[in-house]
């Protein structure tokens, strides 16, 4: 196994990534057009690539979470050791940040803000238990049938996501406290943090419990179903 410095480096470049493109399109399509769904469908391109970029490169390192709802799955599946998997919670929520910082510095503005963006309610709530669980469940179906298509079917699912969910699909705690210290096209105010962690955090689970399930070898098979994966 790759050395858990390395792996935490490569957890934090990956999420620092992830969120400058989420914050640096929104703000780029913000600039260009007044068409909010053009901006949108802008922002989703740039997520759902870089995405694809970013776990084909790094995830032989780390295995490219880039997120604490998926490191958490992955612990509860023992894949993960506890004590690792906090620590890729930490280096993504402050590589996170991190990243809100590097595109605002891109786009002069102010490093840090608070954002003014309201994203509440019951029904932004479970959007985002829903983008959670469809994220976690392409995952873990993708590592047990088709691992080398992982990076696309994330980066495809997070496209898809980002327009049949009322919420923009974040779908990951460390993405949604970075964006709230931006006040820009893709800000979420700091007060609606906590019923956003929370659904994304219930619906990563609800996804486990399903895909445990479903995905499990019929006793007595001779060979599980992607012989690459003896589990």
């Amino acid at each position: 196994m790759i050395d858990l410095s390395r792996r935490l480096t490569a957890e934090a470049l990956g999420t620092g990534l992830l969120v400058a493109t989420v914050v640096g399109s929104g703000i780029m399509a913000e600039t260009l057009t007044t068409d909010v769904a053009l901006a949108l469908l802008a922002n989703t391109i740039a997520t759902g690539a870089i995405l694809v970029v970013l776990i084909s490169t790094l995830g032989p390192i780390s295995g490219a979470h880039f997120n604490p709802a998926v490191s958490l799955i992955f612990a509860l599946r023992r894949e993960l050791p506890a004590r690792d998997a906090g620590s890729y919670a930490v280096v993504q929520i402050i590589a996170g940040v991190m990243g809100a910082i590097v595109a605002h510095a891109m786009f002069d503005l102010p490093l840090l803000q608070a954002s003014s963006k309201i994203r509440t309610g019951g029904a932004q709530w479970f959007s985002e238990g829903v983008a959670a669980f469809g994220l976690v469940a392409v995952i873990l179906a993708g590592i047990r049938f088709e691992r080398k298509a992982v990076p696309m079917l994330v980066g495809l699912y997070m496209t898809a996501a980002y327009w049949f969910t009322a919420s923009t699909s974040f779908a990951n705690p460390a993405v949604a406290i970075a964006r709230s210290v931006t006040d820009t096209f893709s800000g979420i105010r700091p007060l609606d943090l906590p019923g956003f962690i929370l659904a994304q955090l219930v619906g990563a689970l609800v996804a486990l419990a399903l895909m445990s399930w479903l995905l499990r070898v019929p006793a007595g098979s001779a060979l599980p179903i992607n012989p690459e994966d003896p589990t």
